[in-house]
């Protein structure tokens, strides 16, 4: 079973496309949990055991836990530990570096803390992710529109007309032979969203930037899966982690996350009672990437392609 099917199938067991991020800010729980590592950890194992049947997966950012030292990276290896085994756990590193360096990162987050998914950089190319591809049970999202308004100086650049992002879903779609490839894109960006979303095709896209980055629930959660037809994950961490400072934090981080995916519940019924069109959006013929984009590692290389007729301009504003 592939790392995406498995994605799939906790999705079904829990009724839920959210992920809740693990990104542990002592100043933003309560006080007395916030002063140590045992307090903290505390925090963390209350939420999960609060919401660990109705959630897809967790996604602790590694900085969180980096910032600490020593002490906050066993913190971080102690409360994944306390995940259950079906969860899929997304370390969020956003690593890229030369294969050799790459590899002691997959090692890392892989090998060290069990990870099922990590986040990685593609400006470095294939062979900066290829290292993480060795763990053939184990699954890659690359960023590709993300959420931050800095998002613009690079990611919605125009390359031969097109913006960056598009390229860089197209041949991400490509590289993605084993079905270990996903995508991150913002809910920041709702029409960009649909757009990759159909380039995607069956991979899984990460959507961060719901909840306190502004981003709809509506548009991540139907845009995003293709009206429930494709894997979306939705991930939400400030607006449920720290829903209260008191002692009641983890049954309103439950109470948050109740609610979410019962809007969730909502527009997938009204999508269901819904007429269905001809055909759902993300099911068109993927656009053909250029040779060059084949991984190096390779054998013969293909004929080559002809070229693809470029899409209308879009707005790169976020």
């Amino acid at each position: 079973m592939s790392v995406t099917s498995q994605l799939r199938d906790i999705q079904k067991k829990s009724d839920s496309i959210i992920c809740l991020g693990l990104d542990l800010d002592p100043k933003k729980m309560p006080a007395e949990l916030g002063k140590t590592s045992k307090g903290m950890f505390d925090f963390a194992t209350r939420i999960i055991e609060a919401t660990k049947d109705i959630v897809c997966a967790y996604k602790p950012n590694i900085a969180f836990y980096e910032s600490l030292g020593p002490e906050g990276l066993s913190l971080l290896d102690v409360i994944l530990k306390r995940v259950p085994d079906d969860i899929p756990i997304i370390l969020d590193a956003k690593r890229g570096d030369i294969g050799n360096t790459a590899a002691h990162y997959a090692q890392a987050l892989f090998g060290r803390f069990r990870a099922d998914w990590v986040t990685v950089n593609p400006y470095m190319g294939y062979d900066s992710i290829r290292p993480f591809l060795d763990f053939q049970d184990k699954g890659v999202f690359v960023l590709c529109l993300t959420s931050n308004p800095g998002s613009k100086d690079f990611q919605t650049l125009r390359v031969e007309g097109r913006p960056l992002y598009e390229l860089v879903a197209e041949k991400v779609a490509y590289w993605n032979k084993d079905q270990n490839f996903g995508l991150v894109v913002g809910a920041t960006a709702p029409e960009q969203l649909k757009l990759i979303r159909n380039i995607a095709g069956e991979m899984p896209l990460l959507i961060p930037g719901v909840g306190a980055q502004g981003g709809s629930l509506e548009k991540a959660a139907l845009d995003g899966t293709s009206n429930f037809t494709r894997v979306g994950v939705i991930n939400v961490s400030r607006s449920v982690l720290y829903a209260s400072r008191e002692a009641d934090f983890a049954d309103r981080a439950r109470e948050e996350l109740t609610k979410l995916n019962s809007a969730v519940a909502v527009l997938r019924k009204k999508d269901n009672d819904a007429p269905q069109a001809e055909s759902q959006p993300g099911e068109q013929a993927q656009p053909a990437p250029p040779a060059e984009a084949q991984p190096v590692e390779q054998g013969q290389p293909e004929p080559e392609q002809p070229a693809e007729q470029a899409p209308p301009a879009e707005s790169d504003s976020n």
